[in-house]
């Protein structure tokens, strides 16, 4: 059977031709069709309007362990709320994340909360830093006390816990606890301080190579110490990066452990769906981020994952955020089947290249470190590539050519407060205080002891893609009364519908409301609507047809009725017109300046 029989061969060559065409029609001079379309990453690694087979690397990565059996479904919690672990354990979550020590659940409640949990069927994992040690105490305590033997990860890290406490427990672990691993090797405070796909994979295998270190070195040997780690990796709503990270992750993995000479180098990866993606400002959009974030964690192959709540980003979740969390991996699991397949992603062209691209770039990334000394002495090294990468997005943020759906590009400045609170502001709402991505690299980890910093990404900032735009709605909505632009729009709806859409758009980003003038070219009458606005700021709104007939009359009337500053939404230069926005304009340094022009006390 010749399925594609009846249809005409193809080639690059033919595509390449046709892709011209229609370039040329759009007005686009390229000498090809990947020079026109191509687009770079953070790491790097370029991304091509097609592939086919010739892009296929030599050696395909690694797929799942338990491959077709779905994955753990494992809820996080920071709060001693008994009611809500068991509300989740019965209602489709399959292990515990439970966050202990100051600010989060005492080691002391521990006890209590797992009271009715049954510690032979529901994983627990830990993460208690110095209190490693004393937590996993408590927990073996229990396990005994019900003569059963537990299951989950202990959290123990060489960064948090400190070197002896953390070889202590893995060999502990490996000596009678064959469900339970001592060691997370967390590598989100990459990613949360603004670092790319490669930063976290290379730090991430740094710091699975450090952790063997010692515990080959203690006398544990590799296969126990291999099967002591499992991984802790952000994942976003960039579906095929997320996918391509955790496949190069398994990929990098298999190679140390290929070199360490051990049988099983298999990785055991836990995803948690990004903090730093997640905004405060009509959070009900985190939860489209977070179902595409867990569907690619899935599909990537992690062998648990945890969806944050929509309502992160303003404290402790309540009962609904919890509920629609684990229901978005109840439907991806069970009605969409995400977890049945065994690498569903294998094979896809695209995706094979991305990866090995990606698992290239990021064990050069890894190398560098080693060659710095390893992980721990890496800490500046680790410390200027990140930045490096924060600052490169916070351009790409600023120009919105990163988008925030609901923040950066269509703001709701009249939206309602989830739980009928009000929006916290950075640092508040039982977050850690953020840095500003753009400029400041204010950590929000402290550093545990001198030649072991970067270990667990201390001194990292904390940063979240949204907030130096949240910061400025925050602003407005502490004024008296809303800060206002005016949009004069210039000539009939049709003319300026697109422009003014374009204007407002940008200024509510910044939490500024906008008025328009309404159809029409008489300057003194929209300069009369300008004077009634309130506002001191203007900004024109036409088709390039109609600026040519009347802006500059229409700025001069402006400037008449007191306009401090005149913006032109568009291309062009005319007299009264001080600045224009277009697309990839700096929205972030318009509306700063607006704020100033509109004389909004910061």
């Amino acid at each position: 059977m010749h399925l594609a029989a009846g249809f005409p061969t193809t080639n690059r060559d033919d595509w390449r031709a046709l892709a011209l065409e229609v370039l040329r029609k759009s007005g686009v001079e390229a000498g090809s069709p990947e020079e026109a379309l191509s687009s770079v990453t953070y790491d790097g690694v370029t991304l091509a309007p097609l592939y086919d087979a010739a892009d296929l690397p030599e050696h395909l990565p690694r797929a799942r362990q338990t491959a077709g059996a779905g994955w753990d479904v494992r809820q996080r919690h920071s709060v001693a709320d008994a009611e809500a672990v068991l509300a989740d354990l019965e209602h489709g979550v399959t292990s515990l994340w439970l966050v202990l020590g100051d600010g989060a659940i005492p080691v002391g409640r521990l006890p209590d909360l797992l009271r009715e949990v049954y510690l032979d069927l529901a994983p627990i994992v830990l993460q208690a830093g110095a209190e490693a040690r004393e937590a996993a105490e408590v927990l073996f305590g229990l396990a005994a006390e019900r003569g059963v033997s537990p299951m989950g990860n202990l959290g123990a890290s060489i960064g948090t816990a400190g070197r002896d406490a953390t070889v202590e427990l893995a060999e502990r672990c490996a000596e009678g606890f064959p469900g339970m691993r001592a060691v997370m090797l967390d590598a989100t405070p990459y990613h949360d301080a603004g670092g790319s796909d490669a930063d976290e994979l290379g730090c991430s295998i740094a710091l699975g190579v450090e952790h063997l270190r010692a515990l080959t070195g203690a006398g544990l040997g590799v296969e126990r110490a291999f099967g002591q780690l499992e991984f802790r990796y952000a994942v976003t709503a960039d579906q095929f990066a997320t996918i391509a990270k955790l496949r190069a992750a398994r990929t990098l993995w298999a190679r140390v452990a290929e070199v360490c000479g051990a049988a099983d180098g298999g990785q055991r990866q836990h995803a948690v769906t990004s903090s730093a993606m997640m905004t405060a400002r009509d959070p009900w959009v985190n939860l489209l981020r977070t179902t595409i974030a867990c569907f690619a964690a899935g599909v990537g192959g992690a062998d648990a994952v945890t969806v944050q709540p929509f309502d992160a980003c303003l404290g402790p979740p309540d009962a609904f955020a919890r509920r629609m969390a684990r229901n978005t991996q109840a439907l991806l699991l069970e009605e969409a089947g995400a977890g049945r397949v065994a690498d569903p992603a294998g094979g896809s062209w695209y995706v094979e290249r991305r990866t090995a691209d990606l698992a290239n770039r990021a064990w050069a990334w890894f190398q560098e470190i080693e060659a710095a000394g390893g992980i721990g002495a890496a800490s500046e090294l680790v410390a200027g590539r990140i930045a490096d990468t924060r600052r490169r997005r916070a351009d790409d943020i600023a120009h919105r050519r990163f988008p925030i759906t609901g923040v950066s590009e269509f703001p709701d400045i009249a939206e309602k407060p989830v739980r009928g609170q009000p929006v916290p502001r950075a640092g508040e709402g039982g977050r850690p205080p953020v840095a500003d991505i753009g400029e400041g690299e204010r950590p929000s980890r402290e550093r545990v002891s001198e030649g072991e910093a970067g270990l667990a990404g201390e001194g990292l900032p904390e940063i979240r893609y949204a907030q130096e735009f949240e910061a400025l709605r925050d602003l407005a909505d502490a004024q008296p009364e809303r800060p206002v632009v005016f949009l004069a729009t210039i000539g009939p709806v049709a003319a300026h519908t697109a422009r003014a859409a374009f204007a407002a758009n940008l200024f509510q980003a910044g939490g500024l409301a906008t008025e328009s003038a309404g159809p029409g070219t008489d300057p003194d009458q929209i300069a009369t609507a300008f004077a009634v606005s309130g506002s001191n700021v203007a900004c024109l709104c036409s088709s390039d047809k109609m600026y040519g007939l009347h802006a500059e009359p229409v700025a001069a009337a402006l400037r008449r009725a007191g306009a401090r500053k005149v913006w032109l939404a568009g291309k062009g230069d005319y007299e009264g017109v001080d600045d224009r926005l277009y697309a990839g304009c700096d929205a972030l340094a318009v509306l700063r300046t607006t704020f100033d022009d509109l004389e909004v006390t910061r």
